[in-house]
């Protein structure tokens, strides 16, 4: 971030290991300067990988996966550091992917449909190659106990939300007029535990105190 007097508080270059233009926009609204470079990483497998592990150990091992792909397949420099995240949906006892079209992102609202579930959302931060700190939060949503014509109102205005977030809603947007209560921090459920990513990159020397 550059200052009106022309000093920047940002020390290194910063890579954000992920196509999540909301994980982005969360960056660069807290003034950081980031190059996005998604990674070709096979998910699915991984995640069959971990079957039965806790969903903060599934997710902060698909994070740092995707650290060390960014490594691999983008070569970033050595004073770079690399931030990566994951998220995963806990609902009904089980960890739930993101939908594959309108029909199942419907079919999955409605199942929710006045019930709770949970956000488990990790991040690590990585610089040459090394794991330097990772992190985990989690945020309880409620879900409102929505009338059909506010779900087919819902699944028609949402567009690439249904498919794009693994909850077929973005808080940030019409998503909210699902929600009756929500138990943490909007960073979280958006994608990236922000205040703790900063505080990690300040701890590490990518920003200044």
């Amino acid at each position: 971030m550059i200052t009106p007097a022309g000093e920047s508080i940002q020390h290194a270059p910063i890579l954000l290991a992920s196509g999540s233009p909301a994980r982005a926009a969360m960056l660069r609204a807290a003034g950081l300067v980031v190059d996005v470079r998604p990674v070709d990483l096979d998910e699915a497998r991984l995640r069959a990988d971990l079957s039965g592990h806790e969903p903060s150990v599934v997710a902060l091992s698909l994070a740092e996966a995707k650290a060390r792909a960014a490594f691999s397949q983008h070569t970033p420099t050595p004073e770079t550091f690399v931030i990566a995240a994951d998220q995963l949906l806990v609902f009904a006892g089980r960890i739930w992917e993101k939908q594959a079209g309108r029909e199942e992102a419907t079919a999955f609202l409605s199942r929710m449909r006045g019930k709770t579930h949970e956000l488990v959302t990790a991040a690590v931060l990585a610089r040459d190659g090394e794991i330097l700190w990772r992190g985990s939060e989690r945020a309880r949503i409620e879900m409102r106990a929505v009338s059909d014509k506010v779900l087919r109102w819902y699944v028609a205005a949402a567009g690439d939300a249904l498919t794009s977030s693994v909850g077929c809603y973005e808080i940030e947007g019409i998503g909210i007029q699902l929600m009756r209560r929500i138990e943490g921090d909007v960073f979280t459920i958006r994608g990236l535990p922000l205040l703790a990513v900063l505080e990690a990159l300040r701890r590490y020397g990518a920003l200044a105190r």
